[in-house]
């Protein structure tokens, strides 16, 4: 327990001193976003890996809390970081009417028709000009030219992620979560309202999703609905972060994020110039590579099969001495 707590310690201790240390952007910039997606894969575990309910729309609340705070500034002439207080709640409200539709769907079934859902609010986004100026965007000021700012704040939102996960799935609902993941018609025989549970384990999970999203307006300063409602780079990238990291874990979707940030970053820039230029354009053959792996040899991801992964490093290292 000594050890434990002085680790923990230590980490928290170079999570803070981090961007002091480390001065340059760019590398403060790739943390900043493996924070934001801490968060996403977060909140989507929570109801995909703790609750069993498969989204393929978390792009839905993302753009939701994205455009609540970057349609502050744009109509009512405050700043982005107003609508970042209302971010989270605004997609808490959208994951209401989700969960009123997708819920009376089970499975793939839900899977799907999260899917269609992330594409019909795209629509709307890019064509409701006169409320989100479609695809033109919109723009903002950015409100400090250091990244030392964003780097607090979105660090202190995934470590409230992380906590308020961790301390739900300890308590009485984060059992109800799990036993209807499990069996669904069993949990409801025992009494459990399952609508009821999965619509809070949704709106935990678009509150959080929907706060990375207004983050990300701060943030970028720049969106347009074909970046933040995107199914390939904002839903399909939470569920990998996911899987990569570890699904029904706590800290899999923290791992997860830090990977594929990385990933996706060295093959963007063809691994720091050393490759030719078209590596740049493989990321998604090696997002999909790293995914049929992890699925083949490490089926609970890197977290939740760690002791397996100890196991096998240490007999190499026998075999090898």
């Amino acid at each position: 327990m000594q050890k434990k707590t002085i680790l923990w310690g230590l980490l928290a201790v170079a999570a803070l001193v981090f961007p002091l240390v480390i001065q340059s952007p760019y590398y403060q910039h790739l943390v900043i976003i493996s924070l934001m997606w801490v968060i996403i894969g977060s909140s989507w575990n929570l109801l995909a890996g703790y609750t069993g309910q498969v989204s393929f729309g978390h792009a839905i609340f993302f753009g939701v809390g994205a455009y609540t705070a970057g349609l502050f500034p744009i109509h009512l002439g405050l700043s982005a970081w107003w609508g970042m207080l209302f971010g989270g709640f605004v997609a808490m409200l959208v994951g209401l009417f989700v969960g009123w539709v997708c819920f009376r769907l089970r499975g793939p079934y839900f899977a799907l028709a999260t899917l269609a859902g992330g594409e019909i609010v795209r629509l709307i986004a890019t064509n409701w000009e006169s409320l989100t100026e479609g695809m033109v965007g919109i723009l903002i000021i950015q409100s400090f030219k250091s990244k030392l700012p964003y780097y607090y704040i979105v660090l202190f939102l995934a470590v409230a992620c992380i906590l308020v996960i961790d301390r739900i799935m300890k308590s009485k609902w984060g059992y109800y979560f799990v036993s209807i993941r499990e069996d669904q018609d069993a949990a409801e025989s025992m009494g459990i309202n399952t609508t009821l549970y999965k619509n809070i384990s949704l709106l935990v999970s678009a509150f959080f999703t929907g706060m990375a999203g207004a983050f990300y307006m701060n943030y970028m300063a720049f969106i347009d609905p074909e970046v933040v409602f995107s199914l390939h780079f904002i839903s399909i990238m939470a569920i990998l972060v996911g899987i990569v990291g570890g699904v029904a874990t706590i800290w899999g979707p923290a791992v997860g994020a830090f990977i594929m940030v990385g990933l996706q970053e060295t093959f963007r820039s063809s691994f720091f110039g050393m490759a030719p230029k078209w590596i740049s354009q493989a990321h998604a053959l090696a997002f999909g590579l790293l995914v049929i792996f992890v699925i083949m040899y490490l089926p609970n991801g890197i977290v939740g099969d760690w002791a397996t992964i100890k196991r096998l490093v240490l007999r190499s290292k026998r075999t090898a001495g």
